[in-house]
């Protein structure tokens, strides 16, 4: 078992919270886990990537090589197509459908939304709709997490977003977890 996955989005959306979740799961789940973050100008919308390495043998790097990765996880939809990259021939494409409008010349979003769509595996989900509908925008990123949980062949993630989110109070893991639980069924009616 091998799952590489990059995770990418903007700084202040989330990425590093999903890492962690991922990678607790995966550690409770008795795998090895390599992770790297690059960080951008996060305080300033920039771009925030993380490389996600899980396996049950030991993995020696850290980094995810070109053409390699099994999944591409973004919280915004033109960082999805700067990691392209990095996405194997079967690999899934699960963003978020909002874009975050950063830059004077950000393309045209449905020119966007076709060029992912290009790839047959792929998940366009209005993470911050449903994060709204659980009543908490903070929550897109669990909701990109669940459409994204198909795809990781990994129990626990509702452990992990209890451990994860447990300092902040019993109401905030209640969102999270109902945010995580809504990506999942929207993902798996979308696959329909």
């Amino acid at each position: 078992m091998k799952t590489d996955i990059i995770l990418c989005g903007v700084g202040g959306q989330g990425i590093l919270s999903i890492a962690n979740i991922i990678g607790y799961a995966a550690v409770e789940n008795g795998l090895y886990l390599k992770q790297s973050e690059v960080h951008g100008m996060s305080q300033r919308g920039g771009a925030v990537e993380s490389h996600l390495r899980i396996s049950d043998k030991k993995i020696f790097s850290d980094l995810i090589p070109l053409g390699s990765a099994d999944m591409l996880l973004s919280v915004e939809p033109m960082e999805a197509l700067r990691y392209v990259p990095f996405l194997s021939e079967n690999g899934w494409i699960v963003t978020n459908t909002k874009p975050f409008v950063n830059i004077p010349n950000y393309p045209d979003i449905n020119t966007v939304y076709q060029e992912i769509k290009k790839f047959g595996k792929h998940i366009l989900i209005d993470a911050d709709n449903i994060a709204r509908e659980v009543g908490s925008p903070k929550a897109m990123n669990m909701v990109i997490l669940g459409a994204s949980s198909r795809f990781l062949n990994l129990s626990g993630l509702e452990e992990a977003v209890k451990a994860v989110f447990g300092r902040k109070g019993v109401d905030v893991v209640k969102m999270n977890l109902e945010a995580l639980e809504k990506g999942r069924l929207f993902a798996e009616n979308y696959i329909k």
